[in-house]
């Protein structure tokens, strides 16, 4: 009987669940303990630590395994080869290439415009240390001003990387009276000229919505869109880089009030839109400036983390909700940020970038 048990027990902690759990907490661990000697902490105190040193044996017993060694070279020769046929068209031409690309992944390849998508930790392996943890250190929470001058505006907040909130943001605009799922799907109505620029020139992020493109965004019914029928939340975004959406849209919107003077705001407007209960999972972009995000309808909660290398400088974490009218500051090249859809209303949102 016991002897059962064991074996059962040597199963469940050589499953590949089990295996994933402990390289996530070796992963982890090391990455905190080096940080630790970096910021002063003797290997000596810091092992001293029960916890630590039960956590370091059980990870030290974690062994790769080796069939990761057999077909790892495998697949990188692959990609490696497929990148160098890509660069010189030869035996095949790219548009044969990216064709066979896309369609091995059951991708539509004329709705889509990358081949690769660049995975989430290589961007983070290539992503510059900030250079000071200033912006974070002792902001617990998130202000909110109103009735903020564009000169108090930009000493206090606009490019120091302190995240903030106006709370009357978009005073007079009109988008709260007119910006609605049914409004804009007529903007970006089926066969328009503006749906066709968003899925050939602009980008589309479907989180994990399983939309493919925008266009069936706006195919759903509205008890689809609104969760009437008992469906599952919905969160999508996109780039409004067509000028004729963009001329209606702004009749309803303008420059935020508070922005410095000399700054200008990119040329191209984000929009996210979703339902209850959906939002984006934790990320950081990869911007050039600032961002300003103006909640239209709906609430939207903001989880926000500071990058691993200011952990012990600043706040772990934590939220602000931002409602209807209000704008929230952030320059997320910086601050790790996750959303969430709250309340009972569809989410959605005008961003866009300043320098």
């Amino acid at each position: 009987m016991k002897q059962n048990m064991h074996s059962r027990d040597r199963k469940e902690q050589n499953s590949p669940e089990a295996r994933a759990l402990r390289q996530r907490i070796h992963s982890h661990f090391h990455y905190l303990y080096d940080s630790a000697i970096n910021h002063g902490l003797k290997s000596s105190d810091f092992e001293k630590i029960r916890a630590v040193v039960e956590l370091r044996e059980d990870t030290d017993n974690f062994e790769i395994p080796d069939y990761v060694f057999k077909y790892f070279g495998a697949w990188l020769f692959l990609f490696i080869s497929l990148i160098i046929v890509y660069l010189s068209e030869w035996p095949v031409e790219n548009d044969t290439l990216f064709k066979f690309w896309m369609d091995s992944k059951g991708v539509d390849s004329k709705s889509h415009r990358c081949a690769v998508e660049i995975f989430d930790f290589v961007q983070e392996m290539s992503r510059p240390p900030v250079k000071s943890c200033d912006f974070c250190r002792n902001v617990k929470s998130v202000k909110r001003v109103e009735n903020i001058s564009p000169e108090q505006f930009e000493k206090l907040y606009a490019y120091s990387g302190r995240p903030v909130v106006v709370k009357d943001g978009t005073k007079n605009w009109t988008a709260s009276q007119h910006f609605s799922y049914q409004f804009l799907k007529t903007v970006y109505s089926k066969n328009s000229t503006a749906l066709r620029n968003v899925e050939e020139h602009c980008q589309f992020f479907p989180y994990k919505s399983k939309f493919k493109n925008l266009e069936e965004v706006f195919e759903m019914s509205d008890d689809r869109a609104y969760m009437k029928d008992k469906s599952s939340p919905w969160y999508i975004g996109w780039s409004n880089c067509d000028l004729s959406a963009a001329n209606t849209l702004r009749q309803h919107y303008s420059r935020p009030y508070f922005l410095p003077q000399q700054s200008e705001s990119s040329k191209t407007d984000w929009i996210f839109m979703g339902s209850p209960g959906y939002g984006a999972s934790l990320h950081i972009d990869y911007v050039n400036h600032p961002s300003w995000q103006a909640q239209i309808t709906g609430t939207k909660r903001w989880t926000l983390e500071p990058p691993p290398e200011c952990y012990f400088q600043c706040p772990r974490s934590f939220t602000v909700t931002v409602q209807p009218g209000e704008i929230i500051v952030l320059d997320t090249n910086m601050w790790y940020h996750s959303t969430l859809n709250v309340g009972e209303n569809i989410s959605i949102t005008i961003g866009s970038e300043f320098d």
